[in-house]
C-alpha cells in the first residue's frame, strides 16, 4: 500500500494553489491613457466650446427677438469665427509650450556635452532620491546613459518623453474640427425647429450634446463618467441662462 505521504507528494496541487504560485503575466494589451492627452484636451475643449458658445449666442439673440434668418446668420458666423479662433489660439499656446520643451532639451544636450560626469552624478542623485541605494543609483544611471543619455535625462530630470511632446498642428486641427462639429449641433436645432420651439429645441440639443461629450471625454481619459457629464452640463446651462438674460435686456433696450 502506498503511504499517505507519497500520495500527497504525487498528487497535483489544487488549481487555486497553482494559480497563487504562478507569477501574474503582464498583459501586453494594457494601454495607458496619457498619450492621448494632447489631442484629447484640444478636441474636448473645442467641442465643448463650440456647443456652449454657439448655443449661448443663439439663445441670447433669440431672447432679443431676432428672426430665424438672423439666428442662422449669427450662428454660422459664430461657428466660423470660433473655429478659427480656437485653432489659432491652440496653435500659438501649444507652440509656446513646444518651444520651451525643445529649449530645455537643447540646454540638457549642451550640459551633457560639456559636463558628462556632472550630469551622470545628477541623474544618479535623482534615482537615489527615489529610493535606490547610492551604489545602485549610480549603476542605473550609468547603464541608462550608455544608450541615449539625453533621453534618460529628458525623461527623469525634465519629465519629457517623445510621445508626450507638444504638437501644435495636431492641437490646432483638433480644436478647429471639434469646435465646428460641436457648434453645428445647436445650429442644426435652429434650422430644423420652427417658431417658439427654436429656443427650447436649442437648449435640449445643447444639454444632451454636452452630456454625451462629457461622458465620451471621461471614458477616453479614464475619469468618472457621471461626474464629468454633470459638470459639463451644469456649466453649459449656466452659460445659456446668463446669455439669455443679457439678450433679453439688450432686446428691451434697443
Amino acid at each position: 500500500m502506498t503511504p499517505p505521504a507519497a500520495l500527497s507528494a504525487d498528487r497535483p496541487a489544487p488549481r487555486d494553489e497553482v494559480r497563487h504560485r504562478s507569477p501574474r503575466r503582464h498583459s501586453r494589451a494594457e494601454r495607458h491613457l496619457s498619450g492621448r492627452a494632447g489631442w484629447l484636451r484640444a478636441a474636448v475643449l473645442g467641442a465643448n466650446d463650440g456647443i456652449v458658445s454657439v448655443a449661448s449666442l443663439l439663445i441670447g439673440v433669440a431672447a432679443a427677438g431676432a428672426s430665424r434668418g438672423s439666428l442662422l446668420t449669427a450662428g454660422a458666423a459664430g461657428l466660423v469665427a470660433g473655429a478659427l479662433s480656437m485653432s489659432a489660439g491652440e496653435f500659438v499656446s501649444v507652440s509656446s509650450q513646444r518651444d520651451a520643451e525643445l529649449a530645455d532639451l537643447e540646454l540638457e544636450a549642451r550640459q551633457l556635452a560639456s559636463d558628462p560626469d556632472g550630469e551622470l552624478a545628477e541623474l544618479a542623485d535623482i534615482y537615489e532620491g527615489r529610493g535606490l541605494s547610492p551604489a545602485l543609483a549610480r549603476r542605473v544611471a550609468t547603464e541608462l546613459s550608455r544608450g541615449d543619455p539625453l533621453a534618460a535625462h529628458a525623461r527623469d530630470e525634465l519629465g519629457l518623453q517623445r510621445t508626450t511632446l507638444a504638437r501644435p498642428w495636431q492641437a490646432a486641427w483638433a480644436s478647429a474640427a471639434s469646435f465646428a462639429a460641436g457648434a453645428g449641433l445647436p445650429l442644426a436645432a435652429v434650422l430644423v425647429a420652427t417658431g417658439a420651439a427654436r429656443a427650447p429645441a436649442t437648449v435640449g440639443v445643447t444639454l444632451a450634446a454636452l452630456a454625451v461629450l462629457g461622458a465620451i471625454g471621461a471614458r477616453l481619459g479614464g475619469a468618472v463618467v457621471p461626474r464629468a457629464a454633470l459638470r459639463v452640463v451644469l456649466w453649459g446651462a449656466a452659460a445659456m441662462a446668463l446669455t439669455a438674460a443679457v439678450g433679453s435686456l439688450v432686446g428691451l433696450a434697443v
